[in-house]
């Protein structure tokens, strides 16, 4: 069937100022006219949502809470640098660059991550009452979907959210692997359309879990004051004169960025972080796990091979990224590790200590210690941590990692 001109999807919307089932309206159409934002306002008036209303709408707040960060990090000019140097997610993901940005304040990378947990939060609301039970059949096309980084209220060239997200799926080195192991140029094609499923609904949840675990991350160590000397310093820098830029991308810019990134995670780390927050953080990631373990069982039930997501074993991704038969079995495992460092069942390997004792992750969160980096390098600050216990060996990671040939990262992004 071919697509609707997007000049004419406008006019598809007509049917919700009327209708109250998400059957009857084209929600692509949705997302591609009104935006996120727009899309929520729409979705969140419905007075009796069915449960792929409800899906729809936890998925447009999560992506509106990416929308958010992305904004306020172009309206001030926090494009790459220090904040893709971070790692973190929110902070990583490509900008453009402004050419007349707002002056940056260091409180706004704590405004951005308590934006996010806000968003997060109302993604989570809203993905609640979906049981296991429920039907959820929404087919989306992800071409239609954007993130309005300017916040000009248009679609603009680099803001779809495949575009988006190019540079977190694209395999380590550029090179993804064909089926005997060869390595291939890793060229994404057209974003596809997908049929999103109860199961998927689970899959959503853990990745707003996650999300909500980094921001709260974030928030317990309080990064502004370390932003702030790091912000002066560089303002410092840049008075007397600095270097000229290496023609191949690798001079002194780029590596003042990494030593500025890791300034101000060793001084955001000096303190004694927020115990509550680093207690909600431990939460967020075991229900990330139990909604995970939770969509592996939702997604071994499916019959149908429908332009899916995250595929079972008789499934095929519409995504192009080829799922191996016993990716769910490998990740489970990966998740059971993963759960027993967050409950202290397993504790992790330390290096000056002997066989049998580890440090607990569990214990340490609970009640967390002062982080100034030479106690953490030396030891001190973890050594009430240390106890003896069951290790964990990391197997099923590196069991993980050999059947995805190596690209364990990229399937954790994807699988969460």
């Amino acid at each position: 069937m071919p697509r609707l001109p997007r000049a004419l999807r406008p006019a598809l919307l007509l049917p919700w100022l009327a209708a109250p089932a998400l059957a009857q309206a084209d929600l692509s159409a949705l997302l591609a006219a009104q935006g996120l934002r727009g899309a929520e306002a729409t979705l969140a008036a419905l007075p009796d949502p069915t449960p792929s209303e409800r899906f729809a709408l936890g998925g447009v707040r999560l992506l509106a809470g990416v929308e958010r960060a992305l904004q306020l990090r172009y309206r001030v000019g926090l494009a790459g640098g220090v904040a893709e140097m971070s790692g973190l997610p929110l902070l990583r993901l490509p900008v453009p660059e402004n050419p007349s940005p707002d002056p940056f304040e260091p409180a706004m990378i704590e405004e951005l991550f308590a934006g996010a947990l806000s968003d997060m939060a109302g993604a989570l609301e809203a993905l609640a009452p979906i049981a296991d039970g429920d039907e959820v059949a929404l087919r989306v096309d992800l071409a239609d979907l954007w993130l309005d980084v300017d916040a000009d209220g248009a679609r603009g060239p680099g803001e779809g959210l495949a575009e988006v997200a190019a540079t977190l799926l694209a395999p380590p080195g550029g090179m993804a692997f064909d089926d005997m192991g060869n390595p291939i140029p890793f060229e994404p094609g057209p974003p596809p359309v997908i049929r999103f499923d109860t199961a998927d609904a689970a899959w959503l949840a853990g990745y707003a879990h996650l999300l909500s675990g980094v921001s709260e991350a974030v928030l317990a160590v309080g990064p502004t004051e370390a932003v702030a000397r790091v912000t002066a310093s560089r303002e410092a820098f840049a008075a007397l004169g600095l270097p000229p830029p290496d023609p191949y991308g690798f001079g002194p810019s780029s590596f003042a960025d990494a030593v500025d990134a890791l300034a101000v995670a060793l001084w955001a780390l000096d303190g004694v972080p927020d115990a509550a927050r680093t207690q909600a953080l431990r939460a967020h990631l075991l229900s990330m796990v139990e909604q995970s373990r939770r969509f592996w069982t939702l997604v071994a039930r499916e019959t149908d091979n429908d332009a899916e997501w995250i595929p079972n074993k008789r499934q095929v991704s519409a995504t192009g990224l080829p799922f191996p038969p016993d990716t769910g079995p490998a990740w489970l495992d990966v998740l059971d590790d993963a759960e027993g460092v967050l409950t202290g069942e397993l504790l992790i390997p330390y290096w000056r200590v002997a066989p049998g004792v580890g440090l607990d992750l569990a214990a340490l969160l609970e009640d967390p210690p002062d982080l100034d980096a030479v106690g953490l390098i030396q030891g001190a600050s973890l050594a009430p941590y240390l106890r003896p216990g069951k290790i964990a060996d990391g197997e099923a990671l590196l069991r993980f990692s050999a059947m995805v040939r190596g690209q364990a990262v990229l399937y954790a992004v994807v699988l969460n």
